[in-house]
């Protein structure tokens, strides 16, 4: 284990992730049901820990509290293109925009604007430019011989890793939740949740209510700054989250991608509204967090700007204090992994 010591004016995100922290496969793979993964639980106020199993989650939580979850539907946005010269590019679909555009990325090569690669079937995407601030991802006109869900279903594929194993079908990046399609990866803090977990929840007098973010490909780049995703906080959660703060409840984003929508619909006085659209914002400790009192979520990589969202939420020193003790009591990284809830 490696992380910064107090005084040193480092920062939460370098440390050292060993390889056997890495979860592999899903935990249904492994022997456990999806809710059967563990639960690390991080008190801001005491800035102490607890040890749990996620069937314990609803004990965390109390009467009043609102859970907002994310029912983007994970697509097989994965697939195999070839230049020009028949070389094999694997292709990630990131992004859905208007008018037929896309942006890509494509794995590990050294591509050109007005490049056009081609795809199964004699689908093919043109590459147009490369997006603003972006070494790896390229605003791209996707071209295909019949529709986008039909043609996934056939050639695409989940978008996976080095780390996880697999193949994996498409069943294991699809949360309870899922509804809507457009993510090019999972939004994976709700994996673990189960109907036994939220018939629990309810029984708890805990509501759960849902926004639409669909996610893009992931990076890994402290430096690369969050891009734009479409997202829609309907009527009913706003309602449901104005209420919950006016009786003293706790509002708890399930994924970074919910505390990104929910604070993107707020009004000029602060509080939650339904909006829809893009958006741009990046939440770190020069922002500070109105509307979102805890989180449930994955652990992130050492250096992924996740952290800071986390260090606006709970602060640097806490942060470090709960990454302490997953590294101390092996928890399991990634999207197959162990989740973190922070009250």
């Amino acid at each position: 284990m490696s992380l910064p010591t107090a005084g040193t004016g480092g920062e939460v995100s370098r440390f050292v992730l060993p390889p056997e922290l890495e979860a592999g496969s899903p935990p249904e793979a492994r022997g456990l049901a999806r809710d059967e993964v563990r639960l690390l639980v991080s008190f801001k106020e005491k800035d102490g820990v607890a040890h749990a199993r996620f069937t314990d989650l609803p004990r965390f939580l109390r009467r009043g509290d609102v859970l907002v979850v994310n029912d983007s539907a994970t697509l097989p946005a994965a697939l195999v293109a070839r230049r020009s010269d028949e070389t094999e590019v694997a292709l990630h679909l990131s992004t859905r925009l208007p008018a037929g555009m896309w942006v890509v990325e494509p794995r590990n090569a050294r591509v050109e604007a007005g490049e056009t690669l081609t795809l199964p079937s004699g689908g093919s995407v043109s590459l147009l430019a490369a997006y603003p601030d972006s070494v790896r991802l390229w605003i791209a006109r996707l071209s295909l011989p019949v529709p986008l869900d039909a043609y996934l279903a056939r050639y695409g594929r989940p978008i996976a890793y080095r780390y996880s194993g697999g193949p994996w079908p498409l069943d294991a990046y699809q949360t309870v939740f899922a509804r809507h399609p457009g993510s090019a990866e999972m939004p994976s803090a709700g994996r673990p949740f189960s109907q036994r977990v939220l018939q629990a929840l309810e029984k708890r007098g805990v509501l759960v209510r849902p926004i639409t973010l669909h996610t893009g490909v992931a990076s890994q780049d402290s430096h690369e700054r969050p891009y734009e995703e479409w997202y829609d906080v309907p009527v009913a959660t706003a309602e449901a989250v104005r209420r919950t703060v006016d009786e003293g409840g706790r509002v708890i984003a399930i994924g970074t991608t919910v505390v990104r929508a929910l604070e993107s619909a707020i009004d000029p006085s602060g509080q939650s509204i339904a909006a829809r659209g893009w958006t741009d914002l990046v939440i770190s400790p020069e922002h500070s967090v109105r509307v979102v009192h805890g989180l449930l979520t994955g652990f992130h990589e050492p250096e992924a700007t996740h952290l800071h969202m986390l260090e606006a939420i709970a602060g640097r020193a806490h942060v470090r204090r709960a990454y302490r003790a997953a590294l101390d009591g092996k928890y399991l990284w990634h999207e197959f992994g162990d989740v973190h809830l922070i009250l």
